[in-house]
């Protein structure tokens, strides 16, 4: 069954390649470059370092922003799930910052707290911790109140319960936080560095928009999701794979 499903995403693959190889021979133009010859930008680039060196950049925002909008974000939503008092306090807060566009924090940001990559950080947390809040809120509303009553019976203490009774039963709204949180927070990323940085994807991207390079547009994209999917196949397939053993 797996040697079929990777013979069926393989296949899915050449699928895409070779309509999209199709579509740029039938236009004929620059707006959409044949795949052989994003290659070859993507070659070139990483040969001269441009693209590796703002990949980076990019991603150790993303790494930072994201672990920290994750941390935090899953901390406030355990406690309101489980508080009812401060879920009615606070969820009108949630609503707006929901609500409240990525564009206008990120300028919001920039505005008050300058053009430095404190305010980039801060900018792309605050967009994604609502989205992580709501999640693992939701979760902890969804526990199973006989398995809480029962390690309160067995007097397991607050860190132990939180190990063993309620983070194997959030785990699946965790997952899905991080999963939507990773497609999310790069793309608010690029937007923050098209704004009000001087390297990164999105600087580069905005470059090359600029020149009407779409070659080099497509390059970049393709590197980042590819990264995007190393991540996901290297990191977060064997966690959740690992984290599932208890269930049968």
């Amino acid at each position: 069954m797996s040697s079929l499903k990777k013979l069926l995403s393989g296949l899915s693959l050449l699928a895409f390649l070779a309509v999209w190889q199709g579509f740029a021979v039938y236009l004929n133009s620059n707006t959409l470059p044949t795949p052989g010859k994003v290659a070859v930008i993507f070659w070139q680039d990483c040969v001269s370092g441009q693209l590796p060196f703002h990949l980076g950049v990019t991603l150790l925002r993303l790494v930072v922003s994201f672990s920290i909008a994750m941390l935090s974000g899953c901390a406030i939503g355990i406690i309101l799930g489980r508080n009812k008092k401060l879920d009615a306090f606070f969820d009108n807060w949630l609503v707006i910052f929901l609500n409240i566009p990525a564009l206008v924090t990120i300028i919001l940001c920039y505005v008050w707290f300058g053009l430095d990559e404190s305010a980039a950080i801060l900018a792309v947390v605050i967009n994604k911790i609502p989205n992580v809040i709501v999640t693992i809120r939701e979760g902890t509303r969804a526990l199973d109140q006989d398995l809480l009553e029962m390690a309160r019976c067995y007097h397991f203490g607050r860190r132990k319960t939180l190990i063993h009774v309620i983070w194997p039963q959030l785990h699946p709204f965790v997952m899905g936080a991080t999963r939507s949180g990773l497609a999310l927070i790069w793309k608010i990323i690029l937007v923050v560095e098209l704004l009000g940085r001087s390297n990164g994807m999105g600087y580069q991207l905005h470059l090359f928009f600029q020149l009407f390079d779409v070659a080099s547009i497509l390059a970049y994209t393709v590197a980042f999701v590819a990264i995007i999917q190393l991540i996901e196949l290297v990191i977060l397939k064997p966690l959740d794979k690992k984290s599932q053993r208890w269930r049968r």
